[in-house]
This record gives C-alpha cells, sequence and structure tokens, in this order.
C-alpha cells in the first residue's frame, strides 16, 4: 500500500495519514518535513533538493502514505502510489481545524511561536479555493480528476 493524501491545510490530512500508518503499519511522510529548512519557518528548501528526497522515500520504501497540500509533489509521487485521496471537507472545517491545531513541536519551538502564525496561515487557508498556485483547488482537483488509478474524495470528517 502506497497512499498520497493532498488537501488544504486543516482538512485532516494528517489525521488521516497516521491512521493509516498505524492500522497498516506505513511509513509515513509529512511533505512539509522536506519542503521546509529544518527547525527554521517558512524557509523553502531548494526544489531539486526537495524532489530528491521524495524520491528517496519512495524508492526506500516499500509500503507509505505520504501527505501535504504541494501539488508538484504529489504529482512527482503520482506514478510511485496505489492510491490517492484528496481531502476536500470545506473551509469552515479547515479553519477551524487549523484554529483548533495542537502544538507541533516538528515545526515550532512553542506553542506561542505557533499561534503567532496563526492569522497569516488563516488568511491562507481562506485564499484555498481562489488561488491558482500548486497548493490550490484548482491543482488538487486537476490531479484527481486525471489520476486513473484507486483513489477517494473526503468531504465530511468524522
Amino acid at each position: 500500500m502506497r497512499v498520497l493524501i493532498m488537501g488544504n491545510s486543516g482538512s485532516g490530512k494528517s489525521y488521516r495519514a497516521q491512521a493509516l500508518a498505524a492500522q497498516h503499519d506505513l511509513v509515513h511522510l509529512d511533505l512539509d518535513t522536506i519542503v521546509w529548512e529544518t527547525g527554521q519557518i517558512a524557509v523553502p528548501r531548494a526544489p531539486e533538493q526537495v524532489r530528491a528526497e521524495l524520491l528517496v522515500f519512495v524508492d526506500a520504501n516499500q509500503s507509505w502514505v505520504a501527505e501535504g497540500c504541494y501539488g508538484d509533489l504529489v504529482e512527482a509521487a503520482l506514478p510511485f502510489c496505489s492510491e490517492l485521496v484528496f481531502m476536500n471537507p470545506g473551509l469552515e472545517v479547515c479553519l477551524e481545524n487549523n484554529r483548533r491545531r495542537p502544538w507541533e513541536p516538528h515545526k515550532y519551538a512553542s506553542m506561542e511561536a505557533q499561534q503567532s502564525k496563526l492569522d497569516f496561515l488563516l488568511k491562507w487557508v481562506a485564499g484555498y479555493y481562489t488561488r491558482d498556485d500548486a497548493m490550490s483547488y484548482a491543482t488538487h482537483q486537476r490531479i484527481f480528476d486525471g489520476f486513473g488509478g484507486n483513489k477517494t474524495e473526503v468531504t465530511t470528517l468524522r
């Protein structure tokens, strides 16, 4: 099993990936961990480094789940996946999930540091359906529609 999960921030990608990893003994990759410089917020690594690390991950692991909002990375991993999941529960769910997000120590030094970025994050999340970049609804929908393999769109979180 090799599962790719994409969607907006707060859509439930990490929760679903962690559950699948535990249930099926999959190696889990949060794409944020390869996109951003370690210990720095919003400082991107070189795209060629990121893509190389993604390919090392998919080559090195027979069973995995990878999740993130990065459409370009999802497209790069599509040829290696057995299932694509599009988390699309709607804007209000994503906004609320981000407001309630627990501290992410792998991204922020403290909960206070994380909360200091919340307004920026909420504005970015709110633009998901109107942006036209690699992390937008338009890109995710295009990837989902074009994928000929096993795929699921999740519109309701339980």
